[in-house]
């Protein structure tokens, strides 16, 4: 089915969806579960390319495939957890976990249901990775992403959360076979003007921690989905006003189209086709204004978009009291550091063999954001079944 072919984990939407209409909701989400280990988390804020491809868009709107799937696990789950039963373990082989995101979180679940002893390793002080900490709870709540993370503990998976994982050496001497990154991309892009600004990843975990204060007008850098949270969320936090100030127009933002309609619904003001250069501090140093240039699109560049280019003399200041970039994310350069023999490249993304997960480095796998740069959750998730699977399959040849 086109909807199949569009997802990223293939899973089998005609078969869950039939069973959902005859209201067989406990048999959809073992089926779903096969394939996708985070039903509430996918049937909440996936991008939903399925929907994009469903055959119904040719004569009114695509078959509402997510929703039905976050149907099945609220009415499924009960029935789900009670059935499932821990695989015997695999002698003599253990598996740790560095990250405990939407591909960690994948990955200890098919392990587990594979019979492999897992452990996953997070730094902060609970499991859910961005999806947990960082997408504000309008989009998702914290009880949603709880259900899922129950789900794969289900298998057994050993849960150490509150300290940074050992070294890869230190791994090897506890016992641990195979070792997989999911460490995801934490790393701000910036924007190279002179100016003090806030990276939108780490303002929105502070935001959801509580600890941001907003007030006056706020500019965010960026057309990305993360771009549209921010803004929604600032609004949300009392600002008055909300630009996003982005160098392409409309047509070129690279949110989806449903987020962008909502921050235009509720207000925020678009400012495309223009490009911070400057940002302007008062005497005490704090934010005033930010400067911009205005765009026009030429030739498409290798992305296949056409590339801005700045209209000289065009530049115009706007009062503003923070700004926060959104200019993408890419996993921290201390794991090139502490992990001697890992191969990363110019970005910082871990280099992998294939769709495996397999690095450099033997007994060594690598998945989700930390490989490909910020991604959907769909593909951290099944970059972390993919390398479930490789390990899976390398422990069962032996």
């Amino acid at each position: 089915a086109p909807c199949q072919g569009g997802c990223p984990i293939e899973q089998d939407i005609p078969e869950y969806m039939e069973l959902c209409r005859k209201g067989l909701y406990a048999p959809a989400l073992k089926l779903i579960t096969q394939k996708n280990p985070l039903p509430f988390l996918t049937g909440t804020i996936c991008a939903h390319r399925c929907q994009t491809k469903c055959s119904r868009n040719f004569y009114d709107e695509s078959v509402r495939i997510r929703d039905t799937k976050l149907l099945a696990a609220e009415k499924g789950y009960n029935a789900l957890m009670a059935s499932i039963r821990v695989p015997e373990r695999v002698p003599g082989k253990k598996a740790a976990i560095i990250g405990g995101g939407p591909t960690g979180i994948a990955a200890a679940y098919f392990l587990g249901r594979a019979g492999i002893e897992a452990t996953i390793f997070e730094r902060e002080s609970c499991l859910g990775g961005v999806p947990r900490h960082v997408i504000p709870a309008f989009r998702i709540a914290n009880e949603t992403i709880e259900k899922d993370i129950a789900l794969m503990e289900k298998y057994g998976v050993d849960v150490r959360c509150g300290a940074p994982a050992p070294s890869v050496k230190e791994l090897k001497a506890m016992g641990y076979t195979h070792i997989l990154f999911a460490v995801g991309a934490w790393k701000p892009g910036k924007l190279e003007i002179a100016g003090d600004v806030a990276g939108a990843i780490q303002w929105m975990k502070g935001v959801k921690a509580g600890n941001i204060a907003v007030g006056g007008s706020i500019a965010v850098v960026g057309g990305g989905n993360v771009a549209m949270d921010a803004a929604r969320s600032a609004l949300r936090l009392g600002a008055e006003t909300v630009y996003i100030v982005y160098r392409r127009g409309m047509a070129e933002l690279p949110a989806r189209k449903e987020e962008v309609e909502h921050a235009e619904e509720e207000g925020i003001i678009f400012k495309t086709l223009c490009n911070p250069v400057e940002i302007l501090p008062d005497e005490d140093g704090f934010v005033k204004a930010i400067t911009c240039i205005e765009m026009e699109l030429g030739e498409p560049d290798a992305s296949g978009r056409r590339r801005p280019i700045e209209k000289k003399g065009s530049e115009f200041t706007m009062d503003v009291d923070t700004v926060i970039m959104s200019l993408g994310t890419s996993p921290n350069p201390l794991i090139r550091s502490t992990t001697p023999g890992l191969e990363t490249n110019k970005h910082g993304c871990i280099v992998t063999d294939g769709d495996d997960g397999k690095t450099s480095r033997d007994g060594v796998y690598a998945g989700g954001d930390a490989v490909t740069g910020a991604a959907t959750v769909i593909k951290a998730m099944g970059a972390g079944k993919a390398a479930a699977k490789a390990i899976d399959e390398y422990i069962q040849s032996k």
